[in-house]
């Protein structure tokens, strides 16, 4: 394996990696690796979204970080469809991403919650088929963080240009990566694989539901950064219940952990460096190959931000609440769900019998 190749591992790769070092010139190699992944890769996304901000303004900030985790993610991963197709769909996402959060915002909590129903079905059950691949984790995720920093007037029309060159840049280098590949599978068998009774539709559902419904509770009950908690449900939603028990536990003791390291350096630095406490956590996350420690390190960005408006304890206290109710509510949305699916099951089953 050659350096650059080496460099285009995730966490979990360059790890096993190090673990697999037989002599400490081997292990040391991979550790010098490591490292210089993690300062290319933070060098460039700083680079990256300070760009977009100077481009289209510091409000809009936001869409270089879903441009760039759009490009890092789709240059390597697919939709597992003809490229052509997936392409065109890559497209219509960043549309759907750029004016359904803002019109959701215009409306009342539950317009807005029908309307995020409706964008997020689209990105889900086309963007996100193969629920393994974690693109969820990418659209969704964009969609979330553009809804929860909207913006309007004169630096909404500069969201659109920049957003319309994160699609262009984005689909480009999907298909200039994904041209060469064969899928058997197009557009059509995704609609005809649409099953009800299947885990992953079942999955797909849950996610398409219960996010804007969090979203929607949240906002009913005037919490600010109601985003927080649909982002929280979001990543806890999977297709096994195992899985999700993990996540919810892990979300949970992951974000209070955060909140508390967070709070430490808020006192220990001085406040002309609070706003690099973020960077302290991409650093972090760099290097966590676990979702517990990833979910420890992604607060320290959040509260940084949050820190600045709502004061350490409101930003704190937002957090924590959010990220509990977002867990909680989609893990036992997702019980009653299953339940009822499997009560329905039974039910045909008993039908059809007679």
């Amino acid at each position: 394996m050659t350096f650059y190749q080496e460099l285009q591992l995730n966490q979990a790769g360059s790890k096993n990696l190090l673990k697999k070092s037989e002599t400490v010139k081997e292990k040391s190699y991979h550790i010098l690796v490591y490292l210089v992944k993690i300062a290319v890769t933070m060098a460039f996304c700083f680079l990256f979204v300070t760009i977009f901000s100077i481009l289209f303004g510091n409000e809009n900030s936001i869409v270089g970080v879903v441009v760039l985790l759009c490009l890092m993610v789709f240059r390597n991963a697919d939709l597992g469809i003809h490229t052509g197709q997936s392409t065109m769909l890559l497209a219509l996402f960043f549309v759907i991403m750029t004016v359904c959060p803002h019109l959701a915002n215009q409306f009342s909590p539950v317009l807005g919650m029908l309307l995020n129903i409706a964008a997020l079905a689209v990105l889900i059950l086309f963007g996100c088929h193969n629920p393994f691949m974690f693109n969820q984790s990418t659209l969704v995720l964009g969609y979330l963080l553009l809804y929860g920093y909207d913006v309007t007037g004169k630096s909404y029309q500069m969201r659109l240009v920049g957003m319309a060159l994160g699609a262009a840049l984005t689909c480009f280098v999907f298909y200039r990566n994904h041209k060469n590949r064969t899928y058997k599978r197009n557009l059509k068998d995704l609609i005809q694989e649409f099953d009800i009774t299947s885990s992953r539709t079942k999955w797909q559902i849950c996610q398409i539901l219960c996010v804007p419904i969090v979203l929607c509770i949240a906002e009913l009950c005037n919490m600010p950064r109601a985003m927080w908690a649909g982002i929280a449900a979001m990543s806890a939603i999977l297709p096994f219940m195992e899985d999700m028990h993990y996540r919810v536990r892990k979300r949970i003791v992951g974000n209070i952990a955060g909140v508390i390291c967070f709070t430490v350096l808020y006192f220990l630095l001085p406040s002309s460096i609070y706003a690099y406490i973020g960077i302290i956590g991409g650093i972090g996350v760099g290097f966590s190959a676990q979702y517990g420690w990833q979910a420890v390190f992604n607060t320290f960005g959040a509260l940084a931000i949050a820190a600045e408006t709502y004061g350490l304890q409101g930003a704190v206290s937002l957090r924590v609440i959010q990220n509990v109710f977002g867990v909680v509510f989609a893990l036992a949305f997702c019980v009653i769900f299953y339940w009822f699916m499997s009560k329905k099951k039974e039910s045909d089953v008993i039908v059809h019998a007679e």
